[in-house]
């Protein structure tokens, strides 16, 4: 053959393979072009909102907030892709975190060697959910509900409700970045995207998957082996999952027992909104990682934008829903199939109109009045962010920091974490993006907040801690009530109430300091009353209906109990519930946080004592040590400010309201 004809040849086959390589490009742009389109639209929209969106702090910070999602979400699109779901994968997440942590500290292994048992304990995990679903034939959704619970629980069991410190080279895998540029979580991510792409489109495994997702009995005809193929789909979920919660552990520079508690939901919606049906057979690793910016791009923005937490949800709930008809109907759209006729009426289609006219407008009206309102304003900014919103003693705190911010005439916005570190560490990024003057921070973990306030720190941005002190970090001042000191004066006062014989105690959340504190304080004091049994102590979350249940199940094996001292008033007022006439009587109920349905039930008698923390005081004199703190330019670290607990019972409780 002629030299002219041999390189014309090798010419156009790298023409054939060249423009193979653009159609799977152009391929894969029109399949996520859902997900992507929304994600443009949203950056757009948040651009013109906020001016601090589009700044590069910011955008690197959205990224490192999509890493832990995102990599659970990349081992999600296997099993969703091969026509399963796995519930287990925020617990399993926080499962191998503490294995990780647990076995570099307890175990004293070598750090690398703790980073690989906790990757092999989400395998385990992972297999564990397989053998369920293939050889024991339980639904998948049943399967990995159990999982959910299971890993949460061993978690619980290891740590001792405690959480472990994460150092190392791990630490700094969590906070570190390369050439001081680029985060390492952020590069985990890529790194974990370009192999499930890589699997999912260029290996037989990854094609086995979408087979079996689209038709099994099809597949296994076809010589595929389902069974082994689902054992390997659900082992790496769990491993995907185990690099999820080592990823989180590091950024946190602590394994929390109840890290990734809801993430499972969030690694669904980010799959759901990245195209994958939940019936299986389609889905990308690239629409995955559209979803899981969409989730953080959206999170962030609301943040920046000062948006209430509960309207948050609210809108997170209305994407997802938008994403999953728009791809329901451009599969319809694709596949020849017809809309449903509703959707083909022309009253519907002028109505849809009309609405998005309407929201266009407004959305504009509102992006004008908020850029003046921005560029006007010359406040303060004060940046507050609490543990929980779900609570009424912290309703009480913001209630309190907002009467001192109107009175000093500064901005507050406030975030709630949701009891969630990584979002509580999350939301300080973004304040330290927005350049809040002063940061006031009520930490969901003493451990888990010091990586947030040493950014902080480095930004330059004083900080108040208020409620629980962090275990590191500077903070000007810690404005909280002495949970050791209440918890005595608890035990105190039960110990008088009761005279001798058996009491319950119904503890907090697991892990927290005001659980650990307060336990530690009534511990010692009724240690001083040999008179006084303590027969059962068991964990209600600081949460009413659980102390329901829990005190229900006391009563069962401890009819005779004459006290119950519970760490704070949502769980005494399950209690109570629990209790029924007996409350009062002859049960004696002491609670503890001071808030207006736990004084409530103090005059009505059903409470014999509360020990008041006076919540609404405590944000006061946070917000105003922070504004102190931010107009003399000082992040001088001071002593704790101390807001005095005192115990209320039906005789004193008038004067102690006319007081607040």
């Amino acid at each position: 053959m002629p030299e002219d004809d041999a390189g014309q040849d090798v010419a156009e086959r790298d023409r054939g393979v060249s423009s193979r390589k653009q159609a799977r490009w152009v391929s894969a742009l029109r399949d996520n072009s859902g997900p992507l389109g929304g994600l443009l639209v949203l950056v757009l929209a948040l651009s013109l909102l906020s001016p601090d969106f589009l700044s590069a702090n910011n955008l690197i910070n959205v990224g490192v907030q999509a890493s832990v999602v995102a990599v659970l979400a990349f081992g999600l699109t296997f099993v969703i892709v091969s026509g399963g779901i796995d519930l287990s994968v925020g617990s399993v997440a926080g499962l191998a975190g503490i294995v990780t942590g647990w076995s570099a500290t307890a175990a004293g292994m070598p750090l690398w060697l703790a980073v690989l048992v906790g990757l092999g304990s989400g395998v385990v995990a992972g297999l564990v959910n397989g053998v369920l679903i293939t050889a024991g034939r339980v639904p998948p959704f049943i399967a990995t509900l159990a999982m959910l619970s299971a890993a949460r629980g061993m978690a619980l069991v290891i740590a001792d409700g405690r959480p472990i410190a994460v150092s190392g080279w791990l630490g700094s895998l969590g906070s570190g970045e390369l050439l001081g540029v680029l985060p390492y979580p952020l590069l985990v991510m890529i790194a974990v995207g370009l192999l499930g792409a890589l699997v999912l489109r260029r290996t037989y495994a990854g094609r086995a998957m979408y087979a079996i997702g689209g038709n099994a009995e099809a597949a296994r005809l076809s010589g595929i082996k389902v069974t082994r193929q689902r054992l390997l789909v659900y082992a790496a979920s769990g491993l995907l999952a185990a690099v999820a919660g080592i990823l989180l552990a590091a950024r946190l520079a602590s394994a929390q027992p109840d890290a990734g508690t809801g993430y499972e939901l969030d690694a669904i919606a980010a799959v759901v909104i990245g195209g994958a049906s939940l019936a299986g057979g389609a889905g990308s690793a690239l629409g995955t990682f559209l979803g899981a910016l969409v989730l953080a791009v959206l999170r962030n923005g609301l943040n920046l934008l000062g948006v209430s937490a509960f309207w948050q949800q609210v809108a997170i709930g209305a994407v997802i829903a938008a994403a999953v008809l728009f791809d329901t109907l451009r599969r319809r759209r694709s596949s020849g199939r017809s809309r449903p006729a509703l959707l083909r009426t022309p009253a519907l289609r002028r109505a849809t109109a009309v609405v998005t006219v309407l929201v266009v407008v407004a959305g504009g009206w509102a992006i004008h009045e908020r850029r003046q309102s921005a560029m006007q304003d010359e406040r303060l900014q004060v940046a507050l962010s609490l543990s929980t919103l779900d609570n009424p003693f912290f309703v009480d705190v913001r209630a309190g920091a907002r009467q001192e911010a109107e009175r000093l005439g500064v901005r507050l916005e406030v975030t709630d974490a949701g009891e969630d570190a990584s979002r509580q560490a999350n939301a300080v990024q973004n304040a330290v993006s927005q350049n809040a003057d002063v940061l006031v921070v009520n930490p969901v973990s003493s451990d888990a907040v010091v990586p947030a306030i040493t950014s902080a720190n480095s930004a330059g941005i004083p900080v108040i801690a208020m409620d629980r002190a962090p275990s590191g970090g500077r903070v000007v001042t810690t404005v909280a009530s002495d949970n050791v000191l209440g918890g005595r004066l608890a035990a105190r006062k039960l110990a008088e109430l009761v005279g001798s014989g058996p009491v319950a105690v119904l503890e907090g959340k697991p892990g927290t300091s005001a659980a650990r504190e307060r336990a530690r304080g009534f511990e010692t004091e009724i240690g001083e009353h040999p008179s006084v049994r303590v027969v059962a102590s068991q964990p209600a979350d600081f949460d009413r209906v659980e102390a329901l249940d829990v005190t229900q199940n006391i009563l069962q094996a401890h009819p005779e109990i004459q006290g119950v001292f519970a760490a704070n008033d949502e769980m005494a007022l399950g209690a109570i519930k629990a209790l029924g006439g007996r409350a009062g009587n002859a049960v004696d109920v002491v609670g503890f946080d001071g808030t207006p349905e736990g004084l409530d039930a103090v005059k009505t008698g059903a409470m014999s004592a509360d020990i008041a923390q006076r919540p609404k005081e405590l944000g006061r004199v946070a917000l105003r040590k922070a504004v102190t703190a931010a107009r003399s330019e000082g992040t001088a670290t001071h002593g704790p400010t101390e807001i005095p607990v005192k115990v209320i019972t039906e005789k004193n409780v008038e004067a102690f309201l006319r007081q607040k």
